[in-house]
């Protein structure tokens, strides 16, 4: 062998391996239409993730029939709480399934990034909890007569933003279920104390000071809070602009979290 050729062979064995970049729009977009194509073959999740919410709604309106302030002093509050919690069920069993059948791990085998992947997962149940939110808050304004003094606009940014925390949870907490049971076990522990202390039923003020600090970290609480400044001020105001930042900041948090559960190997 030449000295030309051994330097050339030296340099192609130590010169750094092309790596593909961390994020790439082809791959997200193609992870986020496989999902898409998945829950259309799935008609119980669906109905589950666009009627339920509305179905919840028309419920509470009717029990509060012959107190119409009652529901328009918390159904604000329910447009975000329902996409929460429907979109968090059906996103930590759908990913969980991927994860036990062997799925996510034949992706990640492929030139698919982590990041490609929860990008993927979350557009395409981002996009179903759009349609989501503008049916359970157009059914709530304007067939179920929620009064909102400010812009029905603004209450479906907030319950967008809502769906979108949900189904990151969602996404976070299948990689510590072994079966959908599991998976739906979670609940009671990501969901329901954020539903007690969100201000949902107290103002968060007149709770216990140790509890009003736990609800102080809680994405739920400022949910809740964005829910309610739309319901009380015509304008957008500091705090509506402050509570939607933490909510969406914390969907951006938690889906990072999810990112770094993602293994080669299957739980």
């Amino acid at each position: 062998m030449t000295t030309t050729e051994t330097t050339t062979s030296t340099l192609s064995a130590t010169a750094p391996k092309a790596t593909a970049p961390p994020l790439s729009a082809a791959r997200t977009l193609a992870t986020t239409a496989r999902v898409l194509r998945q829950l259309r073959h799935d008609p119980r999740s669906i109905a589950l993730m666009l009627l339920v919410p509305c179905v919840m709604l028309f419920l509470l309106r009717y029990v509060f029939d012959g107190s119409p302030r009652t529901f328009d002093a918390i159904g604000a509050s329910l447009l975000g709480v329902f996409p929460l919690i429907t979109m968090f069920l059906v996103t930590s069993i759908a990913t969980l399934r991927e994860r036990t059948s062997g799925t996510l791990e034949r992706l990640l085998a492929m030139p698919l990034g982590k990041a490609d992947l929860i990008v993927g997962y979350a557009l395409a149940f981002g996009l179903i909890a759009l349609v989501q939110s503008a049916l359970a808050s157009g059914l709530a304004v304007w067939a179920l007569g929620l009064d909102v003094v400010g812009s029905p606009w603004l209450l479906l940014l907030v319950a967008v933003l809502d769906a979108l925390l949900g189904t990151a949870l969602g996404l976070f907490v299948s990689a510590f279920a072994s079966s959908e049971f599991q998976a739906v076990q979670f609940m009671p522990a990501v969901i329901f104390p954020q539903l007690l202390l969100c201000g949902l039923f107290t103002p968060r003020a007149n709770m216990q000071p140790a509890l009003e600090a736990i609800s102080d970290v809680l994405p739920m609480s400022y949910a809740v809070d964005a829910m309610n400044e739309v319901l009380r001020h015509p304008d957008i105001t500091g705090d509506f602009v402050r509570d939607t930042l933490i909510v969406a900041g914390c969907a951006v948090l938690v889906l990072a979290l999810g990112a770094a559960t993602l293994r080669r190997r299957t739980a």
